[in-house]
């Protein structure tokens, strides 16, 4: 039904929608998204917020996602057809910062504007909107060993290794276990930032270790994948993750979680969407627009509890002073 709408309203504006539904016959702005993937909840809250910015603006977006989670060749293959579609302005995730530089490299030379998000990579932007994952890593690991009076045995969940997010909340952890020697990591796994594979690596790290007291998972959608498993195994111990996704907002409701830092991608998408209409009326932006990034526990999880729909972007002027 959502396709049969699209395409009668393609028809009547003479868009072009046999490729990816950016060609337009009419003079309204379309903006190209690209996120990693259609798994994990974050990413959909972008999407959700980028639409939600264009609309309010008069804008249109397309949305361009990996079947495969985090395909570098399906991301290289979709920056192709922007270069022929040529959109007004592209926000661009990278699937991996170092496999996709030389594909913004060539929307960089197409004369493409680009505002970067979440994931830093070399090139030319108009902007980079994100928040500062090393500091998102250490404030998780250091709020959860407080949690657990500074000792303990715990396990971490690491994202997807190409991810600079990944990298970059493992150097915070780090930093956090240089301060706290009575905690002993057990063991780290790839989870792959999704569900499926960090119940899968919880799972056997269960089978390795007969006392696990806490889980550092670097984001939600594994921390949720790694419930799972203790449920499975009738086994407990301290989970916190990051992204703030309201299927984790729940579960630290129910206590089931101890907390999230959020990480706030709804938020991102939507000034991420702003930037880039920003850049379109030739409006002054910042090199950089960085989010801060909030423990939800007990204390304040409500507030996250808003479906993701349901959400309204903040005004720039909240976020960019």
């Amino acid at each position: 039904m959502l396709f049969a709408v699209r395409l009668l309203t393609a028809l009547l504006l003479g868009c072009n929608i046999l490729a990816s539904n950016i060609a337009c016959g009419d003079d309204t702005p379309v903006i190209a998204v690209f996120t990693k993937n259609t798994t994990n909840p974050a990413y959909e809250a972008f999407r959700i917020a980028a639409d939600k910015a264009a609309a309010a603006a008069g804008a249109r977006t397309v949305h361009f996602v990996p079947k495969q989670p985090d395909n570098v060749d399906e991301q290289k293959a979709m920056v192709e057809q922007v270069l022929k579609d040529r959109p007004s302005v592209v926000v661009f995730i990278p699937v991996d910062d170092v496999a996709m530089v030389e594909s913004v490299k060539r929307m960089n030379e197409a004369n493409i504007p680009v505002v970067l998000a979440s994931n830093p990579l070399p090139g030319s932007f108009v902007t980079y909107v994100g928040a500062d994952d090393l500091e998102i890593g250490y404030r998780e690991a250091r709020y959860l060993f407080e949690k657990i009076g500074g000792k303990g045995k715990i396990v971490v969940i690491e994202g997807t290794a190409s991810a600079p997010t990944n990298r970059e909340r493992l150097r915070g952890y780090k930093r956090a276990f240089a301060e706290y020697p009575g905690i002993e990591v057990l063991a780290s796994g790839v989870g792959n930032y999704q569900q499926t594979d960090a119940k899968r690596v919880m799972a056997q790290f269960l089978k390795d270790h007969s006392s696990i007291d806490a889980v550092l998972s670097a984001n939600d959608s594994m921390a949720l994948g790694v419930l799972e498993a203790l449920k499975d195994a009738d086994r407990h111990a301290i989970v916190m993750g990051i992204n703030g996704i309201l299927p984790a907002v729940k579960q630290i409701e129910a206590g089931n979680m101890l907390a999230s830092v959020d990480f706030n991608m709804f938020k991102i998408g939507c000034i991420a969407t702003s930037a880039a209409l920003r850049y379109l009326r030739h409006e002054p932006l910042p090199e950089k627009i960085m989010l801060p990034a909030d423990v939800i526990d007990k204390s304040n999880y409500q507030a996250w509890l808003v479906p993701v729909p349901q959400r309204n972007c903040p005004d720039w002027s909240e976020v960019v002073r």
